[in-house]
């Protein structure tokens, strides 16, 4: 199976972008899903579907178009399917709290319920072979990056809590009744933990495999959203996943002559550039901004055509990290592909969470990681074909 993410910040046109893909991918003879992530589901919307406001299909795909389908999950459908003894026990806590049974069981839904939904159906669909690609139209960045961190999070939580909490619970359940009315876990729901975390088993593979998963970042030629791609670039790299191009969606095109865009139209241009300096090597993938809405199957291959025009949209469009970070012997390496650099010709410079690098005439910024932004001391090494910038010490 082959899985892309399409990630960015809200509004940049993923749901557009990841549905022509779909459409694309679909005509070209592959059964294709189209999965959204995000909790404002407006896949149905995008394909124009006659469907009520609030009807999502039941949380299961539902077909669009030939070998086409969609799915938007209804999260009190999944708590059916998936949560039920853990859903139990967290909605009779909130009860003893003095909650209306209702409000409880409304409160019981908890973060990351969804995307832990959908990290399971992800398995699930690679195990069964069921679809040739799974498209994931990603929630805004930050959700995004706590949707990839939820597999290492539930790991490290299983391996270092799971079993210590089961058995202080199991000890301190005969005392806590004959002190407290609040009920301790019983286990059903240590049962239901298990069951659920032996579905997701392999997942973390499977999205950090880039012969079969790859990130594509949607955005927009604008400040504000090229920053906020800048953040995500970086992150999802740390997360170990691939990215493979970067959709600059929504280009005023060259030829409109009113004065009102002039000003838009030169802003556009600078952004442009400055994006493609700074996800190179990653291919940056221009998009024009379409005269009217983007709706139902034949405007969404129209946008595939502006998108990838002969191209496979399936296909890897890069496949080697540009950039890798580790931590060795209590210092930050970040290590970076530059074939015949020389270090006579680097000029290395930091400005608070930015590292810049100049090499002749090329110029690029790197966002920084939090742990790196108070280090004072950057140096240079060059160990051909790499470009090595070692971080010294961190203030305390």
């Amino acid at each position: 199976m082959r899985i892309i993410f399409f990630a960015g910040k809200g509004g940049v046109g993923k749901t557009s972008v990841a549905a022509a893909t779909g459409v694309r991918a679909a005509d070209q003879g592959c059964r294709t899903l189209i999965m959204s992530l995000d909790v404002a589901h407006s896949l149905a919307d995008i394909f124009d579907l006659d469907r009520g406001l609030l009807d999502q299909g039941r949380g299961r795909p539902v077909k669009v178009h030939p070998n086409l389908w969609i799915q938007e999950l209804d999260i009190q459908e999944e708590i059916n399917r998936n949560w039920g003894d853990i859903h139990h026990y967290l909605a009779g806590l909130l009860n003893t709290t003095g909650l209306n049974e209702v409000l409880a069981e409304e409160l019981a839904v908890l973060p990351g319920m969804e995307e832990v939904s959908l990290l399971l159906y992800i398995n699930q669909y690679v195990r069964q072979r069921r679809f040739d690609a799974l498209l994931l139209d990603c929630a805004p960045t930050g959700e995004s990056l706590r949707f990839i961190s939820i597999p290492t999070t539930l790991e490290w939580y299983m391996k270092k809590l799971f079993k210590l909490e089961r058995t202080i619970v199991r000890c301190a359940r005969p005392l806590a009744k004959r002190l407290t009315d609040v009920p301790l876990p019983g286990e059903d729901y240590f049962n239901a933990l298990e069951r659920l975390f032996s579905r997701l088993e392999g997942v973390d593979r499977i999205l950090s495999d880039p012969a079969v998963t790859t990130v594509r970042l949607v955005t927009n030629p604008e400040k504000v959203v090229i920053k906020e791609t800048q953040r995500a670039f970086m992150y999802f790299y740390l997360y170990r996943m691939s990215i493979d191009a970067v959709i600059l969606n929504r280009l005023l095109p060259s030829g409109i002559r009113e004065e009102f865009f002039s000003d838009w139209l030169t802003s556009q241009g600078r952004y442009a550039d400055l994006a493609r300096g700074y996800f190179h090597p990653v291919p940056v993938l221009p998009v024009n901004l379409f005269k009217g809405e983007i709706l139902g199957s034949e405007r969404l291959a129209a946008l595939a055509a502006e998108l990838y025009a002969e191209r496979n949209p399936l296909e890897r469009f890069f496949e080697e990290e540009p950039y890798r970070l580790t931590k060795e012997n209590g210092r930050y390496r970040l290590q970076l592909k530059l074939p015949f650099v020389v270090k006579e010709s680097i000029d290395l410079s930091k400005v608070s969470d930015e590292l810049i690098l100049r090499i002749g005439s090329y110029k690029r910024h790197i966002l920084l990681p939090k742990p790196l932004v108070s280090v004072k001391t950057v140096a240079a090494r060059v160990d051909p074909p790499y470009l090595n910038i070692l971080f010294g010490g961190i203030d305390s």
